[in-house]
């Protein structure tokens, strides 16, 4: 992806979340039969339960590991809490999805409150099986630093979407 075009740039994924990359292997995320678009927006009543993610690669010896962060907690004006860890999931086969994943830190709906929210999800692919272990906590996440732990390699695929509260005071007048 080239230039300031690329939405993970101009949403500020990479930046605040991510160093620059080169997507190498597809990474598809569905809520509700609804495939996510980088920048669109998803309503908390459609993110309750975990997503289907479809992940690509073609050698099924290869291994991945899908992080999901939220880098605008508690609230984009002050995300004292970035990175928040909604997600982890490690030891994806190549060309299957999260569910033959082991999950190592459970899915946690996002419920904003605050302002619009980036929801992002991170795909890694792993040096060996096994290799990657849950962190003590949720709060103040750091993607770069875990990938980095772990010796993942540079990020192979993310997506994101936008969240905020459901509807009632203290959101955006439409």
């Amino acid at each position: 992806m080239s230039g300031g075009r690329d939405p993970l740039v101009v949403g500020r994924v990479v930046g605040d979340v991510l160093d620059p990359f080169t997507r190498s292997v597809g990474l598809r995320v569905i809520y509700n039969n609804r495939e996510i678009n980088n920048g669109c927006e998803l309503r908390p009543s459609h993110i309750v339960s975990p997503p289907r993610v479809e992940i690509g690669g073609d050698d099924f010896r290869t291994f991945y590991t899908l992080v999901m962060v939220d880098p605008d907690a508690p609230s984009p004006s002050n995300p004292n809490l970035r990175e928040y860890l909604h997600w982890l999931v490690t030891d994806i086969p190549a060309t299957t999805g999260a569910n033959f994943g082991n999950e190592v830190v459970c899915y946690e709906s996002p419920r904003p409150s605050m302002g619009i929210h980036r929801f992002v999800f991170v795909l890694f692919r792993q040096l060996g099986r096994e290799t990657v272990y849950p962190p003590g906590w949720r709060q103040n996440f750091n993607t770069r630093d875990f990938a980095e732990l772990y010796n993942l390699t540079s990020p192979v695929a993310a997506v994101y979407f936008n969240g905020q509260r459901e509807s009632g005071t203290g959101g955006r007048r439409r």
